[in-house]
């Protein structure tokens, strides 16, 4: 699970990069939309989502040191 997590992180930042160089050359209202309605709250999304992936990755690791 923490693989996923890491995988998830550097996407996130790929797509922070990316966007960012989109911004130099689409800088117009239709952007701005975008970027509040779409990436924003995939972020933020994206953030949670690998906060559970964690909180369950320790979980489940206590599970399995309780049951051996």
């Amino acid at each position: 699970m923490i693989a996923g997590v890491g995988r998830l992180t550097y996407c996130l930042k790929m797509l922070r990069e990316r966007w960012e160089d989109t911004k130099t050359q689409w800088a117009d209202q239709v952007a701005r939309d975008f970027e509040k309605n779409h990436l924003i709250p995939l972020e933020h999304q994206t953030t949670n989502a690998m906060r559970g992936m964690e909180k369950l990755s320790e979980v489940l690791g206590k599970l399995r040191q309780d049951c051996s």
